[in-house]
C-alpha cells in the first residue's frame, strides 16, 4: 500500500520543502512560524529574511533569529526527504491542499505533518474517540463498539493508535469497513506500542497514520499531549471512553473545547477508577452524555442529519443507488452563505472565512456538507466552486 501511495503522490512539494526547513529547526514552533509568516508576507520572502530583519519580529532574539537563518542547509532536508521516502511516508506542510482543512486554522497547526497512507477530503467530516490505556472490558467493548457505529455511518475515526481504548477504536472502525487515521506521538516510521504493527499496517490500508515528528522520533511523556491536540484539532468532536482523572484524553476533550469542537462522554461504572474522569466530564457539563450514535448525530446539526440519513439507506442498497444525498437536507443558514458566495466565482477557503463572517469550523463544516451534497467542487489550490449542471 505504501509503495502504491508513493507512486501516486510525490513525498513533498517544493512549498513543502521550505516549511520542512523550519519545521525541523527547533527554534520555530507553530505559532511562532505564523508569526514570522505574518510578518513577511510568504515563506519565500521569510526564507530571504536577514539575520537583522528576523529580530524585528517580536519574539525572536539574536540566538533564534541565527537558528532560523541556518534552517537553509538542504543536506538536513534531503536526508529527511529520503527517510520519508524509504519508509512510504509523504509529508504535507501548511500550505498543501492536502493538509486537514479544520487542522489548519488551528491556532497552533503542525507546520508539517508526515502521512503513511492516504489522507481524504471526506476525513473532515470524522470523530475523535480516547480513553484509557488500561480500561475495563467494558470500556474496550464500548470502544469497540462506537469506532464501529461511526465508521459506519460515514465518519472518519481519528485516534492515537495507543494501547487499549485506541486500538480497540481502531479495531472497530475497520471492522465496519471504514476509514480511520492514528495521530502518533512517534515518527511514522516507528510502530508504538510494538504490538500494534499489524493494527497499523490495516489503518495504512484504509485511512493513514499521521504524526508531526521527525522520521525516526521515538515517543516521549513530552510528545502526546502535542499529539492530543492534533486529534482534537481535525474532527468535528472528541468521545472519551474510560478515562481517569488524570488521562491524557481529558487533554484531548480540553484542546476541542478550546478549538470550539463538541465533546462527548460514555458513562462508566461508578467503581471503576478509570470512569472518574468521563463521568466527571458529563457532570460537570463539560461532555455530552452519549449512549447510542444518536446522540452524536443529534449534536452534529445538519452534519448528523446528512451523515445518519446516508447511514440509514446504507441498509437498502437499491434506494440508495436511486437516491442522491443532495436532496436528504435543504440548505443550512452557513451553507447558503457559502453558496451565494460561490455564485459569481470560485473561492479559496481562506476568502470564505474572511467574507462570510464565519469561524473557520463553521465554514469548513459548511464545505464538506456541500461536497456531500455535490453542491460545491473543490479545484486545485484549495479552492472550491459550484457545481454545474
Amino acid at each position: 500500500m505504501a509503495d502504491t501511495l508513493s507512486a501516486r503522490q510525490p513525498t513533498i512539494t517544493e512549498i513543502g520543502r521550505e516549511y520542512l526547513r523550519l519545521h525541523l529547526s527547533d527554534a520555530v514552533g507553530p505559532v511562532m512560524l505564523g508569526r514570522l509568516i505574518a510578518h513577511f508576507g510568504s515563506i519565500d520572502k521569510l526564507k530571504h529574511a536577514s539575520i537583522d530583519s528576523l529580530t524585528q519580529v517580536e519574539g525572536i532574539g539574536p540566538r533564534r533569529a541565527q537558528a532560523v537563518f541556518n534552517a537553509r542547509n538542504d543536506d538536513i532536508i534531503e536526508r529527511e526527504i529520503e527517510r520519508a521516502q524509504l519508509a512510504g511516508a509523504h509529508i504535507i506542510c501548511w500550505e498543501d491542499d492536502a493538509y486537514p482543512k479544520q487542522l489548519r486554522h488551528c491556532n497552533d497547526p503542525p507546520v508539517c505533518i508526515y502521512v503513511r497512507g492516504q489522507l481524504q477530503p471526506a476525513d473532515a467530516v470524522s470523530i475523535g474517540i480516547v480513553g484509557s490505556r488500561r480500561s475495563s472490558r467494558y470500556g474496550y467493548d464500548q470502544a469497540h463498539r462506537f469506532g464501529a457505529l461511526i465508521a459506519g455511518a460515514g465518519f472518519t475515526v481519528v485516534s492515537g493508535m495507543a494501547r487499549g481504548i485506541d486500538g480497540y477504536a481502531h479495531e472497530g472502525a475497520i471492522s465496519a469497513q471504514g476509514r480511520t487515521v492514528a495521530v502518533l506521538g512517534c515518527g511514522v516510521d516507528v510502530v508504538y506500542p510494538p504490538e500494534h504493527g499489524q493494527l497499523a499496517e490495516q489503518i495504512i490500508a484504509c485511512g493513514a497514520i499521521i504524526s508531526e515528528l521527525p522520521m525516526g522520533s521515538q515517543p516521549t511523556a513530552g510528545s502526546f499531549p502535542s499529539r492530543n491536540r492534533i486529534i482534537a484539532g481535525m474532527t468535528l468532536g472528541t468521545l472519551v471512553v474510560e478515562a481517569s482523572n488524570r488521562s491524557g484524553a481529558l487533554i484531548t476533550a480540553r484542546l476541542a473545547s478550546e478549538y470550539n469542537r463538541e465533546i462527548f462522554a460514555i458513562p462508566g461504572r461508578l467503581d471503576t477508577p478509570t470512569a472518574i474522569g468521563t463521568n466527571s466530564l458529563i457532570q460537570s457539563g463539560s461532555a455530552k452524555l452519549v449512549m447510542g450514535l444518536e446522540d452524536i448525530l443529534d449534536e452534529l446539526g445538519d452534519v448528523g442529519k446528512v451523515m445518519g440519513a446516508a447511514s440509514g439507506s446504507a441498509t437498502d442498497k437499491s434506494k440508495e443507488e436511486s437516491s442522491s444525498i443532495a436532496g436528504l437536507a435543504s440548505l443550512s443558514g452557513n451553507e447558503r452563505t457559502v453558496v451565494e458566495l460561490l455564485a459569481d466565482s470560485e473561492m479559496s477557503i481562506d476568502e470564505l472565512i474572511a467574507r462570510s463572517g464565519l469561524s473557520a469550523s463553521e465554514v469548513s463544516v459548511a464545505l464538506t456538507l456541500l461536497r456531500i451534497k455535490s453542491t460545491i467542487v473543490e479545484l486545485p489550490g484549495n479552492c472550491f466552486a459550484l457545481r454545474r449542471t
